[in-house]
């Protein structure tokens, strides 16, 4: 069974876990909007401009 009792270290490492997987989730979050952010400008630039000229 999985023991997730901290004894008088849970006031810290609880906390801990938490800021880290917030802080994972927000670079998860930027870097699939960014990727979107790139996507549609890559698509605004090759419309622009035929290739060739």
């Amino acid at each position: 069974m999985l023991d997730l009792d901290m004894g008088k270290y849970a006031a810290f490492v609880w906390p801990a876990w938490g800021i880290s997987a917030l802080v994972l989730a927000t670079l998860a979050a930027r870097a699939v909007l960014a990727a979107r952010r790139w996507r549609a400008e890559l698509k605004r630039l090759e419309t622009a401009r035929p290739v060739g000229d």
